[in-house]
């Protein structure tokens, strides 16, 4: 039996292990089965714990391997770290440079970057302006998706720079208020709630 930490610890080294053998090929048995093994004596077991412990080994094929490791890293909520999966960190860069765009369009001034803290063990980042930061940070995963990483990043972007400047960002010019991100049509845009909601313009093209 292991301590809560040393099952976390071996879940989560088995778990990088299958992500990186889905994404790169050549996925093996043991770290599936090991993995299963050590789900069930932790008490999550799954259908798929079950039918890889009830199964030969031997009997595994490797499109088996494929679907029940795939379906063990979501019943252990598996979400790649930035180390794991750079292009995460890639995509919320660049939703930052989309968002600062908007930041310089309003005479804004003062860096913005992103920054990870050694203390944070959910591997969060935050965004950075003017030599501070705000709120919870944002998931690796956030970065899985252009759009929904540009979502966060705005989100954050705004609520940090409003935090640490106490002056209302971005505005609507028609109706002087706030404005806020959300979804159109698969893109993300700026919202202003004045006379109905109403898109004045998508995340990265403010006038």
């Amino acid at each position: 039996m292991h301590s809560e930490e040393q099952a976390e610890q071996v879940v989560d080294e088995l778990s990088c292990r299958i992500y990186t053998a889905l994404r790169d090929g050549g996925l093996e048995a043991e770290p599936v089965l090991e993995l299963a093994s050590c789900l069930e004596e932790w008490g999550m077991s799954t259908p798929a714990t079950q039918e890889l412990l009830g199964r030969p080994a031997a009997q595994l094929t490797t499109a088996d391997l494929t679907r029940l490791g795939e379906s063990l890293l979501r019943d252990s909520n598996f979400e790649p770290t930035f180390a794991l999966e750079p292009r995460l960190w890639v995509t919320l860069e660049h939703a930052l440079e989309i968002v600062e765009r908007d930041v310089r369009a309003r005479g804004i001034t003062g860096t913005l970057r992103l920054v990870t803290h050694d203390w944070d063990k959910g591997g969060h980042v935050w965004v950075m302006f003017q030599g501070g930061y705000h709120g919870n940070g944002i998931l690796p995963i956030m970065g899985s998706d252009p759009q929904t990483a540009l979502a966060q990043v705005a989100d954050v972007v705004q609520e940090t720079i409003m935090e640490l400047t106490w002056i209302v960002w971005p505005v609507c010019a028609t109706h002087d208020l706030g404005l806020h991100a959300g979804g159109e049509n698969g893109i993300v845009v700026w919202r202003c709630a004045g006379d109905g909601t109403h898109t004045v313009a998508p995340v990265g093209e403010l006038p």
